[in-house]
């Protein structure tokens, strides 16, 4: 218990450090901190009625962003996860080439390539550009996740389904997946969570998410500081909630295995 007194002490000595620094070089700038204005960018009362602001409607196409593209996601990362471990010299290498393609170049090439490339030949718009970059990117990684949790499953798995007259096809659909879901589902939601951070690039491409009204209100007003620390504050605050949701989630099945 002291222990851990003692490390929430130090966390909060290096978070003050870090603020009392960041407000005397801003101050030693001359800027001028406007704290009170950043609440009209949550919500807005207006003769008694309250209105979304620009940052919760920011948010708003964040989460949809996110959510979307963590389905598709998902569907990516089991498709092309099981076309690197079946027996098919076609499918593994297709595997491959998606990996190494969308795992070893930058999300905000990938980005630019599906908007200004893809998005005009088959008339897509700038929020499906974003959703379908960001499920490409992310769905290598959720592939390499998927085909560890494939070749976890025990041989002895396999070997068994084999003894009771199934094929490769009905082995890996009704004994294999099955197992390797429970196995990678906790590793597949933390994904999540990278995909709200990443979603901040598809601002380059004027998507309204919550990074570009903070750039478009930066514009308006010059409250660089305040605006910038309070939508990374935002995006930390959503991100831990979730993290812990997953820990949570994490334990009760655990428990359940148990």
């Amino acid at each position: 218990m002291r222990k851990k007194v003692i490390e929430l002490v130090f966390f909060g000595i290096f978070f003050f450090l870090l603020f009392f620094f960041l407000f005397q070089g801003a101050t030693s700038l001359g800027y001028n901190w406007q704290w009170f204005r950043i609440f009209k960018f949550f919500l807005i009362v207006n003769d008694g009625k309250i209105i979304l602001g620009p940052f919760l409607k920011g948010l708003f196409v964040t989460f949809q962003i996110s959510l979307l593209s963590f389905i598709l996601t998902s569907i990516l990362g089991f498709a092309f996860g099981i076309f690197r471990v079946v027996n098919s010299f076609v499918a593994r290498l297709l595997g491959y080439f998606y990996v190494e393609v969308f795992r070893n170049t930058p999300l905000i090439i990938q980005i630019f390539f599906f908007y200004f490339v893809i998005a005009p030949v088959f008339n897509i718009s700038g929020f499906w550009s974003a959703v379908i970059a960001l499920s490409f990117f992310e769905g290598a990684y959720a592939c390499e996740i998927v085909r560890a949790g494939i070749e976890s499953v025990d041989k002895g798995q396999w070997e068994g389904s084999f003894s009771l007259g199934l094929n490769k096809t009905k082995t890996m659909y009704y004994i294999i997946i099955p197992q390797a879901i429970k196995k990678v589902i906790l590793p597949l939601t933390n994904i999540f969570i990278s995909l709200i951070k990443d979603s901040a690039l598809v601002s380059v491409i004027a998507v309204y998410d919550l990074t570009m009204q903070a750039q478009k209100a930066i514009s308006e007003t010059f409250m660089t500081f305040e605006i910038w620390l309070t939508v990374a504050f935002t995006y930390f605050i959503i991100n831990v909630i979730i993290s812990m949701t997953l820990k949570l989630l994490s334990y009760k099945m655990k428990w359940g295995d148990a």
